[in-house]
């Protein structure tokens, strides 16, 4: 299983902090968001390879950091965009990664900017058990939010009904955050969901739709996603954060 690591973006919200630097290398404690992220994952034993996904602007402060990681290799590939106006998108990085790589396996794929106070390995063994593209939610109360992320209905078995990026009306107050599994055969799908006019800027545009063609599940995220962004919330993160509790 390879493990794509969304860092692409800009973090323009973070500036000056981020306006020469990425943000998932910003340090939470004493270690890089990213460091906490490949930690946690590399425990399972599960993944045989990390892709960093970055831009033209930061690649080389990525590559700097990969060569510092010992255990599972870590390759970056950079998108060659240097603003965020010429950015990609997710799922375009996606497809990218998958072509300049050759990848033909099942994926891990997370947004490297997260700081979690859980496991992800729980969600690898929920997407394996399940033997499905899987994707993660959580219960958001606030209806302003919700209009800004990816709002998922699910059935009483977990199967996704729906999904919908940045709904103008949201159907159910359970918000997809961007940590998501691709099954080998669903990873292969994703060219084809481009090209049948699925978003592309947002990592959730594919799966809101692969679950109209293929079985998806939705694991209920077990723990807290620490949201860096602004300083303001970068510094309390750097308060508060107590590490992952398994």
């Amino acid at each position: 299983m390879k493990c794509l690591i969304l860092a692409a973006g800009y973090a323009t919200r973070l500036y000056p902090l981020t306006e020469n630097f990425p943000k998932p290398l910003l340090k939470v404690k004493e270690k890089t968001i990213l460091d906490w992220l490949l930690d946690d994952i590399e425990s399972s034993g599960l993944v045989d390879g990390f892709v960093v996904i970055s831009n033209h602007k930061f690649a080389g402060h990525f590559k700097e950091w990969a060569a510092t990681r010992t255990g599972v290799k870590v390759t970056v590939v950079d998108d060659g965009t240097s603003t965020n106006e010429t950015r990609l998108g997710a799922v375009r990085d996606i497809q990218f990664a998958i072509d300049s790589l050759g990848i033909d396996d099942d994926m891990l794929v997370i947004a490297g900017d997260n700081v979690l106070d859980f496991s992800l390995v729980r969600f690898i063994e929920y997407a394996r058990m399940k033997g499905t593209s899987c994707i993660m939610r959580y219960s958001e109360a606030s209806e302003a939010k919700l209009h800004k992320c990816g709002v998922v209905v699910v059935d009483k078995d977990d199967l996704v009904v729906s999904m919908e990026e940045k709904p103008a009306e949201p159907r159910s107050h359970w918000c997809c955050p961007p940590f998501y599994y691709y099954t080998r055969e669903d990873a292969r799908k994703v060219a084809e969901g481009i090209a049948a006019g699925c978003g592309t800027d947002a990592p959730g545009s594919y799966i809101a739709w692969l679950c109209g063609q293929v079985k998806v599940h939705s694991m209920e995220m077990p723990g807290r996603r620490y949201d860096i962004g602004n300083l303001d919330s970068y510094h309390a993160v750097c308060e508060e954060y107590d590490g992952i509790l398994r």
